[in-house]
């Protein structure tokens, strides 16, 4: 049976820290039952704080990144290296974890001539590949989401087409209404595909997000509400997220 949780912290560093320690020891249980783990990274700043910390953190080889795969929930149809990509903020980490032996499956990046749904077409196949015969998707371990001040996550935003998406796992967003305006993202459907997921918000401007998806008004209304993971889902906040007085 799934169970939700809230846990908060006093703020934005210590709630990266914590996170880190977190995923660290939940990545290792994942392997102890399983022999491998899936993880799904998120952008953005509270995802990169966590990334960081990860990075850094000295229990960090206590994982066998030899077998763990490293997917994202979603990014920016940018060209590679591009600075806004979430894969190459990410760099620090991928680049302390890939020496490791960990299995990183980047989006495409935006190569000038391929359309962002068949870009999205292939990061299908790439998790259908991982998955197990007849599924489209591996089971995720661990998915992290960062909380957008509109309640969106991944590139799935209130309002707009791709929260209704049931018919696909990887979707091209068009007309985001946060730069860029193309996106690659997983669907609602893909995400709700995780054990554990882990909602990430810090910051005041995040407080009428997080208390408005707690209500689960809907995906139409607030995308962080409609994600639940099957065993555990998680809020992680800072205090000005939780909306406590400082």
């Amino acid at each position: 049976m799934s169970t939700d949780r809230v846990l908060v912290h006093r703020d934005a560093a210590l709630l990266a820290q914590a996170a880190a320690a977190r995923l660290l020891t939940a990545l290792a249980d994942a392997q102890s039952a399983r022999g491998t783990a899936h993880l799904v990274l998120t952008g953005g700043r509270n995802g990169n704080a966590l990334l960081a910390a990860l990075a850094a953190h000295p229990a960090r080889d206590a994982v066998d990144w030899a077998h763990v795969d490293l997917w994202w929930g979603d990014e920016r149809y940018l060209p590679a290296g591009d600075p806004d990509r979430n894969a190459v903020q990410a760099a620090a980490f991928l680049d302390a974890v890939r020496p490791l032996g960990a299995r990183v499956h980047e989006m495409p990046p935006d190569d000038g001539s391929t359309p962002a749904e068949d870009a999205a077409d292939r990061y299908a196949a790439d998790l259908a590949a991982a998955a197990a015969p007849g599924e489209q998707l591996p089971v995720f371990d661990v998915l992290l989401l960062g909380v957008g001040p509109d309640a969106h996550v991944a590139s799935l935003f209130p309002g707009h087409p791709g929260t209704e998406r049931t018919d696909a796992t990887v979707i091209a967003v068009h007309d985001s209404p946060k730069p860029p305006p193309t996106r690659l993202s997983l669907t609602l459907p893909a995400l709700q595909r995780a054990r554990q997921a882990w909602l990430l918000a810090a910051g005041e401007d995040k407080s009428e997000a997080v208390a408005l998806a707690r209500t689960s008004p809907g995906a139409a209304t607030a995308p962080a509400g409609a994600v639940h993971g099957t065993e555990q889902t998680l809020w992680l906040l800072d205090e000005a997220a939780a909306g406590k007085p400082a």
